[in-house]
C-alpha cells in the first residue's frame, strides 16, 4: 500500500470518490514487462501471463482511507493476540486433523486477510494460508504512474516492491531459523499439484527467480516428484531444506503428498505454509469462534479485543442441520462456504442457492457468513465507465502486514477473468 498526501478531513468518502471518477494514472504496461522481465535461459513470464491469465493485472489503482487501513491492521493484531493464546489453540487443534497438532515452531508465509469496504466499516471475510499473488503484487507495484492530482503525495512504487521482494527473501529465512535450522538455506522445493498448468504459475517463476537472485536454489516440482527415504525428503536425488507450499491440500491427505508428510512428521524438512497454520488461521469454522462472543469470554479473550472481533467480522456460524429452516429462511442475507474452501470454489451467495446447492450445503461442511458486500471501483474510461468490485488482501507475517493490495473483479467471487480487472495497486488516502 502506498501513501497520498491529504487534507486532514479526508475520510473513507474521498476514497470512495477516486474509486467512482478517478480513471488517470495505472498500469504502465512497458514498466510491467521490465518489472516481470526473466532471467535469461527461463520461461518468459510476461509472455505466459499475457497468453494464459490476461487480466491479471487491473488497469487503474484502488483507494482506501486511513482510517479504514488503520482499522484493518488493528483487527489483524486482534485476530493474531487470540490465536496466540494457549486456549484457543487447544480449542481449535481438538477439532483438527491430527498431523495440526504436530509441534511447530515456524509461523507460516503469506497469511493473507481478505476485507471488504462498506463506507467507514470493514469486514474480514476471510484468513488465508498460502495466499497468492505477492510476487505479481511487487512487479505491479513497480509499473504505476500514480495518479497526476496526487502523485506529489505517492510513495515510490519501485521502492515499495523493491522493499517487499526483501521482505519476502526475509520471512523465509525467517521460516528457517525459526525452525531451529542453522547453516544456510540450501534448496527449496516451490510445490503444487502439476505446477505448469496451475493459473498461477507465472508466480512460481517469479519465486524461482528471487531465489536465484538471493544465492537460495529452487525448483518447481508437483509433490508426487518428492521422494523419502526415511532420513531427508528429496527431488532429482538432491536433499530438500525447506518447501514452500502452494497446495489446497492443507492436511497432506492425499498420496501425491505422502512423502511431503512423512518428512514433515520427522521433522526432516521446513515446510511453510504448514498444516498446523491452515488449521489455527484458515479453517473457515474459525470465524465462527471469532464472532462468538461467549466462546471468546470462555477463552479469556479481553472486551476490547472481542468488540473489535464482533464489529470487524461479518457474523458466521457453522452449518447445522438442525438448523437448516432457520438458515434457509434468512439464506438471502448469507454466503455458504465450505470450511476448508479457497478461491471461492463450491461457495455459493444465498440470494442465488438452488435447494440442489442447498442440500449439498446441508451435507458438507459449510460455514454461513453475513454478506458484507464488497466496495466498488469504476473501472474503463470517463467516457465507457464499467463497475466492478474489489476486494483487499493483506499480506502478514508473524502479525504484521508486509503488503496490501486490491483484487478487482465482476461476479460472484474474485476471478482474474474480467477485463480491466485483476490484481489492483491500492493508494491509501
Amino acid at each position: 500500500m502506498t501513501n497520498l498526501s491529504c487534507d486532514e478531513d479526508c475520510s473513507a468518502q474521498a476514497a470512495e470518490q477516486l474509486n467512482s471518477n478517478c480513471f488517470c494514472g495505472g498500469l504502465q504496461l512497458d514498466a510491467l514487462t521490465q518489472a516481470l522481465r526473466s532471467a535469461p535461459g527461463t520461461p518468459d513470464v510476461p509472455a505466459l501471463i499475457a497468453e494464459r491469465c490476461p487480466h491479471l493485472f487491473s488497469t487503474l489503482p484502488v483507494y482506501v482511507s486511513s482510517a479504514q487501513a488503520l482499522q484493518m491492521e488493528a483487527l489483524i493484531g486482534a485476530v493474531e493476540s487470540v490465536l496466540a493464546l494457549p486456549s484457543y489453540g487447544a480449542h481449535v487443534l481438538a477439532g483438527a486433523a491430527p498431523i495440526a497438532r504436530h509441534p511447530q515452531r515456524a509461523r507460516g508465509v503469506f497469511f493473507g486477510y481478505d476485507f471488504h469496504l462498506e463506507g467507514e466499516r470493514i469486514g474480514l471475510i476471510e484468513i488465508n494460508t498460502n495466499a497468492g499473488g505477492a510476487l505479481l503484487n511487487a512487479a505491479l507495484a513497480r509499473a504505476q504512474d500514480p495518479c497526476g492530482a496526487l502523485a506529489q503525495g505517492a510513495v515510490d512504487g519501485s521502492e515499495g516492491g523493491a522493499g517487499f521482494e526483501q521482505q519476502i527473501i526475509a520471512m523465509f529465512l525467517q521460516e528457517w531459523r525459526l525452525a531451529g535450522r542453522e547453516g544456510p538455506l540450501g534448496l527449496v522445493a516451490i510445490v503444487d499439484t502439476a505446477p505448469e498448468t496451475q493459473y498461477l504459475y507465472p508466480e512460481f517463476l517469479l519465486f524461482k527467480q528471487l531465489f536465484a537472485r538471493s544465492g537460495i536454489d529452487a525448483v518447481i516440482a508437483d509433490p508426487a516428484a518428492l521422494q523419502w527415504d526415511g532420513t531427508r525428503l528429496h527431488i532429482d536425488g538432491r536433499s530438500v531444506d525447506l518447501v514452500y507450499n502452494r497446495l489446497t491440500d492443507f492436511a497432506l491427505e492425499h498420496p501425491d503428498s505422502a512423502a511431503m508428510r512423512a518428512a514433515y512428521l520427522a521433522d526432516a524438512v521446513v515446510i511453510t505454509p504448514h498444516p498446523q497454520a491452515h488449521a489455527l488461521y484458515a479453517d473457515k469454522r474459525n470465524l465462527a469462534l471469532l464472532t462468538d462472543d461467549a466462546k471468546l469470554t470462555e477463552l479469556g479473550v479481553p472486551q476490547a479485543t472481542r468488540a473489535l472481533l464482533l464489529a470487524g467480522i461479518p457474523h458466521t456460524e457453522v452449518v447445522q442441520a438442525d438448523q437448516a429452516e432457520r438458515l434457509w429462511a434468512a439464506r438471502r442475507g448469507l454466503f455458504f462456504k465450505p470450511s476448508a474452501g479457497f478461491g471461492g470454489r463450491a461457495a455459493y451467495r444465498g440470494d442465488k442457492l438452488t435447494k440442489r446447492a442447498w442440500q449439498d450445503i446441508l451435507a458438507g461442511d459449510y460455514v454461513a457468513q453475513a454478506i458484507m458486500a464488497p466496495a466498488q471501483r469504476m473501472a474503463g474510461s470517463a467516457e465507457a465507465p464499467e463497475k466492478l468490485k474489489f476486494d483487499i488482501r493483506c499480506y502478514c507475517y508473524d502479525g504484521k502486514v508486509q503488503w496490501t493490495a486490491a483484487r478487482v473483479y465482476q461476479g460472484q467471487t474474485t476471478n482474474f477473468r474480467t477485463p480491466g480487472g485483476g490484481f489492483a495497486v491500492v493508494y491509501r488516502v
